[in-house]
């Protein structure tokens, strides 16, 4: 007669049991807590830190992700973190795109080599009050391989629509929006596919032989000099930043910077000043950003723009031009 096989005990499957859930909940509740303080969304985990009294059950929990200087600094707000570029950009056809990062935000710069590619684009409408294409609806249309936003537009409410263009416009090199004689940051690209960035007025800018511009700023970098000054702007507040600027060897560099999100806050102009020093700028300005900042390649937004429905219809854009 054979032997009953004996199973397991209803108690020991029960410890078992209680062992697995206890240890899954260990790990999820570790793994949260990981990516909370010490995860990928650097900006937030930072700030998350800041925020914690030292009384706080999570405050040892955080701590434990860093050595004591690694959490002072972060606990001071005063580590340093330097501008980082990836290791492997994109590069096709004389393009490259890094991406960058830095305490607070990151984004993406794209360095078009041949100065000849770069383009303005305005709105067909200009300031008629017919709402402008969206990024991507210049892109299509000009058979652009990728490109940014450029100049602002009048935005009541945050509801502008771009028809109505802030300040000049020239294109084609004639003015076409703003007035003559009005003294503005001007962001243009002349006959020789230079870039120039100065506070001035219309009529300077044509009488200089500027074929494209736009208005926005401040102006961070004039011949290889840093001419921004504390107190230019809004700068002690972290938002999605747009820019361009230009090398000596005719390279335009093309920044967009994400922001209002747990992955990136924002950067402040001293941010955008340094990334445009990195990349050896000798031009360089600010142009409109928030939910306007957007960068397009390929037929894809590289950045993460702050409106779920990407680019904001704008009056004006850089663009690169595609397959010739």
């Amino acid at each position: 007669m054979s032997k009953k096989r004996k199973g397991m005990s209803p108690l020991l499957l029960l410890f078992l049991s209680l062992l697995v859930i206890v240890c899954g909940v260990l790990y999820t509740g570790y793994s949260y807590m990981k990516e909370k303080y010490a995860g990928s969304a650097v900006a937030y985990s930072h700030n998350a830190i800041r925020n914690l009294r030292e009384d706080d059950f999570e405050y040892k929990i955080a701590k434990s992700f860093y050595n004591d200087e690694e959490w002072e600094s972060i606990r001071n707000n005063t580590i340093s973190f330097e501008p980082q570029e990836s290791e492997e950009p994109i590069s096709e056809d004389g393009i490259e795109i890094k991406h960058i990062t830095g305490s607070t935000y990151e984004g993406y710069i794209m360095l078009v080599h041949n100065p000849e590619d770069v383009f303005v684009a305005v709105n067909p409408n200009m300031d008629n009050g017919m709402p402008a294409p969206d990024l991507m609806d210049y892109v299509k249309r000009n058979n652009a391989i990728g490109g940014i936003n450029a100049g602002g537009f009048q935005d009541a409410g945050g509801m502008g629509n771009g028809g109505l263009a802030w300040g000049i416009v020239i294109h084609e090199g004639e003015l076409i929006s703003g007035r003559m004689d009005e003294y503005l940051p001007v962001i243009g690209i002349d006959s020789n596919n230079k870039l120039l960035c100065v506070d001035t007025t219309a009529r300077q800018a044509l009488d200089w032989g500027i074929k494209e511009a736009v208005t926005f700023g401040p102006v961070f970098i004039s011949n290889y000099q840093v001419v921004f000054e504390d107190g230019d702007g809004d700068y002690p507040v972290l938002n999605p930043r747009t820019g361009i600027g230009q090398r000596g060897d005719g390279t335009f560099l093309l920044l967009t910077v994400d922001g209002r999100g747990p992955s990136s806050f924002g950067a402040l102009y001293p941010d955008i000043v340094e990334i445009f020093q990195e990349n050896d700028a000798y031009m360089a300005a600010n142009l409109d950003g928030g939910n306007s900042t957007a960068m397009i390649y390929k037929g894809e937004y590289v950045n993460n723009t702050v409106s779920m429905y990407n680019s904001r219809n704008l009056p004006t854009v850089f663009l690169v031009k595609g397959d010739k």
